[in-house]
């Protein structure tokens, strides 16, 4: 059941055009990943879906309901996580969700039990009393989505959750967005981290100058990749931009990046032979420590459509 229609989205500022006849949907109680690297539209189409931003031409229904006409009953269900934090810092947490919360009209026992309730969710509880600005930026992650949660809403959209944060918040962020959906959320979650997308999505939409490039899950997109293959090169030595811009301009390779002492370069499926490749680090005094081959993954597909790598471009 389709429970997000997007139809012939259109958003333009000016003369630019941020979002341009965009179309998908997302199906009641699945975790939607929306991807696309900067500029692609993607902020502005959560806004249009978040009731923040309007739109010049298009259809969006959620859960039965028409925007703009029907956008308080859109705001009722919507919980929304921004990148940025939303918080205010003068504030403990309790009293940040709580004021978060009766926005939403709950109030007495109803808002204090939805407090206590969200605070203990994201890991808080003991941290109620603290003042926003005294705590970590994993706890104020954390805080923001009790935020955007507390009053139960059906549609959460997610936008960067785990930007900054350490890896004990990130285990956590991610094992209360799995929770979110098993208790009925229907979540679009976006994300610079690729593994998150692929552990938590059910399917996957990739966008790019405002249009649709490719949806469905992450096997349907993984098909879209079938003529190219992927080297991962453990290096000895300092490579440089110099090194990736000869190697780009090899023939059968169409991208190459250094991170980490590792080459990544992706080449033709059909590439007779890697000796180029093996002698132009040679020449530039770099040991090979390492060799390994790998089929396409969901990251070699974001690269193919958008020409971006979404870990170093951003989404």
């Amino acid at each position: 059941m389709d429970y997000v229609n997007v139809n012939r989205l259109t958003k333009k500022y000016g003369d630019f055009t941020a979002v341009d006849n965009l179309s998908f949907t997302v199906k009641k109680g699945e975790i939607f990943g929306f991807l696309g690297p900067n500029g692609a539209g993607k902020t502005t189409t959560l806004n249009v879906l978040s009731t923040l931003s309007d739109f010049d031409r298009g259809e969006v229904e959620i859960a039965g309901f028409s925007l703009p006409k029907q956008e308080f009953s859109v705001k009722r269900i919507l919980g929304l996580v921004p990148q940025e934090i939303a918080l205010y810092t003068d504030l403990t947490a309790r009293e940040n969700v709580t004021l978060f919360a009766s926005l939403y009209g709950l109030s007495g026992a109803a808002l204090k039990s939805a407090v206590d309730e969200a605070l203990a969710f994201v890991g808080l509880a003991d941290e109620a009393k603290k003042r926003a600005k005294k705590m970590s930026g994993g706890q104020q992650r954390r805080l923001n989505i009790a935020c955007g949660i507390a009053h139960g809403p059906e549609l959460i959209i997610m936008d960067e959750p785990t930007v900054g944060v350490d890896a004990r918040s990130r285990d956590l962020i991610m094992g209360s967005i799995r929770t979110l959906n098993e208790r009925g959320a229907t979540i679009i979650y976006t994300s610079h981290y690729m593994p998150e997308v692929q552990e938590l999505a059910d399917r996957i939409a990739i966008i790019d100058h405002g249009r649709l490039a490719a949806i469905g899950t992450e096997e349907e997109l993984l098909s879209h990749v079938t003529d190219r293959k992927t080297l991962r090169v453990g290096v000895d030595g300092k490579g440089d931009a110099a090194l990736i811009e000869t190697l780009s301009r090899l023939p059968g390779v169409k991208h190459a990046s250094l991170a980490d002492a590792e080459l990544r370069v992706d080449v033709d499926l059909t590439l007779p032979s890697i000796s180029p490749i093996i002698g132009t680090l040679m020449e530039r005094g770099l040991a090979v420590k390492s060799l390994a081959e790998e089929a396409p993954t969901l990251e070699t597909t974001f690269l193919a459509l958008t020409g971006n790598e979404l870990t170093k471009e951003g989404a």
